[in-house]
């Protein structure tokens, strides 16, 4: 199964610790893939200790970098590299993607790099904060985003992060209404079945993190079961 025909991924922060045991009940979940991201104290070591945890069972890794200075390679699948449309600091629409240009020094395998074209709407989020993200966007506003992104940009994911809340089901329905080629990734607070399954009639892929380490690994075949 190539990531255009995931449905559900399953978000792990590397600056976060699973309980005993939630890899294997994640792993068995029906979950399409792991992404390993984080945006806060992100490091190659952290990064690597929980690739070395979950590489062991049969799912896809995605490896989505918070900056060039902590982005692995080696046994990943895919390179998901977000650029934020709606920051008002271009570092984060391409300054860190220039500086991992330079750092690779031309080593860096493009056939398994899949640009994101992220929107943020929670400004109280780190990764809000972070990227000084105009979070309180309408849903005329962030639909005219995601049809720069898709029509101009050519992006192939469009990223819907509510991170840590849960969205407005009705930006989520503009914006995958204004899409024709990009794929629809929306996450941010689905910690149910009932909202995995409201998201998903918009959004082509459901992505469960914080629910995972606050609730356990239960809700999250949960999540999957009400999207199947």
């Amino acid at each position: 199964m190539k990531w255009k025909d995931w449905v559900h991924v399953t978000k792990l922060d590397p600056d976060k610790q699973l309980k005993p045991g939630d890899i294997e009940a994640i792993a068995a979940s029906g979950t399409d893939a792991l992404m390993l991201s984080g945006t806060l104290n992100v490091t190659q070591e952290n990064l690597a200790l929980l690739q070395k945890q979950v590489k062991a069972y049969d799912l896809p890794l995605v490896m989505e970098p918070a900056g060039p200075e902590a982005v692995l390679l080696q046994g990943i699948n895919y390179v998901f590299v977000p650029s934020v449309m709606n920051t008002t600091d271009v570092q984060w629409l391409v300054g860190k993607h220039q500086s991992w240009v330079r750092m690779q020094k031309g080593r860096i395998p493009w056939d398994f790099i899949v640009p994101e074209a992220y929107i943020v709407l929670n400004p109280d989020s780190s990764v809000g904060r972070v990227t000084k993200a105009v979070a309180g966007l309408g849903a005329d506003e962030a639909a005219a985003y995601a049809t720069v992104a898709d029509y101009y940009f050519h992006f192939p994911i469009v990223y819907i992060e509510y991170s840590g809340m849960y969205g407005n089901p009705a930006i989520v329905k503009a914006v995958s209404e204004a899409l024709d080629k990009a794929v629809l990734y929306y996450g941010g607070g689905i910690n149910s079945a009932e909202k995995a399954a409201e998201m998903s009639r918009y959004a082509d892929t459901i992505v469960v993190g914080n629910a995972v380490y606050d609730q356990g690994a239960a809700v999250l075949k949960a999540t999957v079961d009400a999207i199947q």
